[in-house]
């Protein structure tokens, strides 16, 4: 049986594949434990500088694997628990390492595979990617963080279309509403990808982790304990190697070399 997560380093760039391509990537219990043991691995790696995520064939990822779900019968509750535990955890891993993250969305996006097109810091859409949350139309409700990531990227209105409604959408429309950073034609989607990648592979890993965490904790604080902690922060920074090199780099009108 062939592994349910391909991975692949190249320059710094960690590209992830979610490789079932004959099931529309959905995600299985394997895949869930791969991902989350690989999420793990490149958290705690420094020499991966940033992710790329995206699905083999056709389709970006179909969610979960309802087939294995209609298998389980009245074990299905305690299924959904073994996958989401470790699908969630990856997530959080996900979003809180160092290395920032980027979704190459290379078809459609449904259900669980909806929020983890979401996740990227850079998210891009294939011309030819649809989006749906999906739930509603087998009687279960989101996961894989669709619910907090949702409102906070287009705002409540749209989410309650998408998520309620079960709203399909094309890729020009996520880009406008803000679900995905921008549409790529289907042919130059990993190219840009690994550009975009490799750009942010040059940054300081330690000053995109940070901003990072300010970004992801910006909605949950109110403007004063933000703006002490963008304060802490920036002072710290300066005080890295990473923070006097860039600055050293920009006076003497070089590229910076972060370590």
């Amino acid at each position: 049986m062939s592994a349910p997560l391909r991975v692949e380093r190249r320059d710094g760039v960690a590209i992830l594949t979610l490789d079932r391509a004959e099931h529309g990537n959905a995600i299985d219990v394997a895949m869930a434990d791969a991902l989350l043991a690989t999420a793990l691995d490149c958290a705690g790696d420094p020499t991966v500088r940033a992710v790329i995520l995206t699905g083999a064939g056709a389709m970006f990822c179909a969610g979960g694997d309802v087939a294995a779900f209609a298998a389980a019968g009245d074990a299905a509750p305690a299924l959904m628990h073994r996958l989401t535990a470790p699908l969630h955890a990856a997530i959080t891993r996900l979003a809180h390492m160092d290395a920032p993250l980027v979704t190459a969305i290379n078809g459609a996006a449904a259900g669980a595979g909806f929020g983890l097109a979401m996740l990227g810091d850079i998210a891009l859409a294939a011309r030819s990617a649809k989006f749906a949350t999906a739930y509603g139309a087998i009687g279960l409700t989101p996961d894989a963080g669709t619910t907090w990531l949702l409102p906070r990227l287009v705002g409540l209105r749209h989410a309650q279309r998408l998520a309620l409604a079960g709203e399909r959408i094309d890729a020009e429309e996520a880009a406008r509403i803000g679900l995905v950073t921008r549409v790529v034609d289907d042919a130059d989607l990993m190219g840009e990808a690994m550009t975009v990648a490799q750009r942010l592979a040059r940054s300081s890993r330690t000053a995109l982790r940070t901003t990072r965490d300010l970004l992801w904790s910006s909605s949950d604080t109110g403007l004063e304990t933000h703006l002490a902690r963008e304060a802490d922060a920036i002072a710290s920074a300066a005080g890295r190697p990473d923070g006097r090199e860039g600055i050293a780099a920009f006076v003497e009108k070089r590229r910076p070399v972060f370590a």
